[in-house]
């Protein structure tokens, strides 16, 4: 393509009603995925009751839902930017509304796993953060594109927001099958989004003359180079961490909660304050990405997480407790991608961006199944979740430390081919 055409699809892209078109596509898009994934917890209990599987059972569904959910991430990402993101996300919102639907009908574990496992997380994964964000992130320079991972981030956060105490009046009124059922259905309202965003890398970059050097790399190479990078690999050790903190809290706080004796609405407003909580955290840290170190984010963002952890174990268990809680892990709860994806964008260029933070998402979602699985496997042994919480303070520990000697330095064009 010559010049001036590139030209032209440069100066359409970066028009402002086009990139806040596509800002609010990519919220708007996440919010229903991510919210349906993110509010599966409310119906734990009632699986177990109409199954007769027990929650050991029940939780290694949840588990592999959270493995699918990243497992789809990076090939999802890799087909966004070479053909475009319109058409997976048109296929990612059937599979979703497909598996939801189907989900009540299952009587086995297996039959879990494949509707809401891989049918229903894996059409999540697939219209996830890295196809969404990565889409929002490649319009914009580089430095707005923390404040645009930020909103579309945001955007997830708000589904959750409404969908998990839409999900608990449901089932209150209507039952769980009929609340399942048409909150999948209602994922449907994210198909405008496939048509928004349905171009591909090439349709939808702003690119600098750095980013244009740094993009000549191929997949596999951008992959292999990725994994060659210290930083990289510190980074994804980090957000494994995440993903085990976030999975456990959306699989088993209402569980802990119905344990402490509490009202069922207490577990639905504590998911919703998470992701209220998140929005705030979300759009702060698009905010601070382009204003401070994104590695010093991390480590302040996993240090706050294993602190309230450790608060919330020694306080006594009251629903004002455990509120207080769940805004406070909101605040930090998917607040770690904004400055995640900032790191992958400003090392290794927007080209493969949607790819290489796919595979962080899927890394993030190996620590999510463990998370989601040993919850149910350490309450089923021990009787209670406190092995759980011990396990959370260590690994924020952990990830916080893991992160510290992340160099935010850009590769050179001459580092990445030498595989530096």
């Amino acid at each position: 393509m010559n010049n001036s055409k590139r030209s032209a699809r440069r100066r359409f892209s970066l028009s402002g009603p086009v990139i806040w078109l596509v800002l609010m596509a990519g919220a708007g898009g996440l919010a229903f995925t991510n919210g349906i994934r993110l509010s599966m917890g409310v119906y734990l209990s009632s699986l177990s009751t109409a199954t007769r599987l027990s929650i050991a059972d029940i939780s290694l569904a949840f588990a592999f839902a959270q493995l699918c959910w990243g497992l789809t991430q990076p090939f999802a990402g890799a087909v966004a930017d070479r053909i475009g993101a319109g058409r997976v996300i048109f296929a990612a919102v059937i599979l979703v509304v497909t598996g939801t639907v189907l989900t009540p009908y299952m009587t086995s574990t297996s039959g879990l796993i494949f509707t809401m496992a891989v049918m229903a997380a894996g059409g999540c994964g697939m219209a996830g953060p890295s196809v969404m964000m990565a889409c929002s992130a490649r319009l914009l320079p580089a430095s707005k594109r923390g404040m645009a991972t930020g909103i579309v981030n945001a955007g997830g956060s708000t589904g959750q927001v409404v969908m998990a105490p839409l999900a608990i009046w449901m089932t209150m009124t209507y039952g769980w099958v009929t609340s399942m059922q048409w909150l999948g259905v209602l994922v449907l309202l994210a198909l405008p989004a496939a048509w928004v965003l349905k171009g591909n890398a090439r349709d939808l970059t702003v690119t600098t003359e750095m980013d244009s050097t740094r993009d000549e790399l191929t997949t596999i190479q951008a992959l292999i180079v990725a994994f060659k990078t210290p930083g990289y690999c510190f980074v994804a050790a980090g957000f494994m961490v995440c993903g085990f903190h976030v999975s456990f809290l959306v699989t088993h706080m209402p569980g802990i909660i119905a344990m402490c004796g509490m009202s069922p609405s207490i577990g639905g407003w504590s998911l919703a304050l998470i992701g209220l909580f998140n929005i705030v955290g979300s759009l702060f840290m698009g905010w601070a990405v382009g204003r401070w170190r994104m590695k010093s984010l991390l480590v302040l963002l996993y240090s706050i997480r294993g602190l309230a952890v450790l608060v919330f174990v020694l306080s006594p268990m009251t629903p004002t407790v455990v509120l207080i809680f769940s805004a406070t892990m909101g605040v930090t709860f998917l607040s770690t991608v904004p400055p995640t994806i900032g790191l992958v964008a400003k090392m290794f260029g927007p080209k493969n961006l949607a790819m290489l933070f796919g595979v962080l998402m899927m890394i993030h979602q190996i620590g999510g199944f463990f998370g989601a699985y040993l919850g149910g496997r350490v309450v089923q042994l021990t009787g209670s979740y406190n092995w759980m919480w011990y396990l959370d303070i260590a690994l924020a520990v952990a990830a916080a430390l893991i992160n510290l000697p992340v160099h935010e330095l850009r590769l050179t064009p001459h580092m990445k081919m030498a595989g530096k």
